[in-house]
């Protein structure tokens, strides 16, 4: 099995499970604003394609968030982050071996539905927008190089769904979350009389987080 798809399928029963527990649950979800990061396991997936452990590269985010209850036990969690995705491609033949690293760098705003199933367990949801600050290729092996790749080359913009859990140690949290990318990472462009697109491909995310709360 897929490491992105063990996690959905996971949540996904959880979230099942879950959500039946919640009327016998008497937890709040309080207001929250604080600062959070996280480790990167980013990958591209291209059209039709399962997304998979192949072409892992690895980065960060970091940034805010506020969480912002409408209920008792549920809140609205808005985010701003700076994140680091791609991929990175490994080659070895008769005439050259080494990788390239193909990465993308993005102010990105998810937009969540959290969801606190106990006063220290909470699921959430939702979508988010990123924007292309800037982007880069790089080589180590056989062939040595590092790049920079025109933005204007790519779409500046990417969107897609987001889901996760997180465990609460006030004023720290730690969590887990997936980003599924709806959106092609390259632009069309006709070559020869032919419409391509470079990179044919989305952007997968996994992430580790660290957030403390400041208020």
């Amino acid at each position: 099995m897929k490491m992105q798809s063990n996690f959905l399928c996971a949540l996904t029963l959880f979230l099942t499970a879950s959500f039946g527990m919640l009327h016998a649950q008497d937890n709040n979800v309080n207001t929250e604003f604080g600062v959070k990061g996280g480790f990167n396991m980013s990958n591209l997936y291209g059209s039709g394609d399962d997304v998979d452990d192949n072409n892992v590269l690895y980065g960060f985010n970091a940034g805010v968030y506020a969480t912002l209850p409408i209920s008792d036990f549920i809140a609205i969690q808005p985010e701003i982050l700076f994140t680091t995705k791609g991929a990175e491609f490994e080659y070895n033949n008769a005439f050259a071996s080494g990788n390239t690293k193909f990465k993308l760098n993005y102010i990105e705003v998810p937009l969540l539905v959290r969801v606190n199933v106990t006063k220290n367990f909470n699921i959430h949801a939702g979508g988010y927008a990123s924007y292309l600050v800037s982007s880069k290729v790089t080589g180590n092996g056989t062939f040595d190089f590092d790049q920079d790749i025109d933005r204007d080359d790519l779409n500046k913009f990417d969107a897609g769904i987001a889901a996760g859990v997180g465990v609460d140690f006030d004023p720290i949290s730690i969590g887990v979350r997936y980003n599924y990318g709806l959106t092609t990472v390259g632009k069309e462009r006709t070559v020869g009389g032919t419409t391509i697109t470079i990179p044919d491909a989305k952007n997968s995310n996994l992430t580790v987080y660290l957030s403390y709360k400041l208020n």
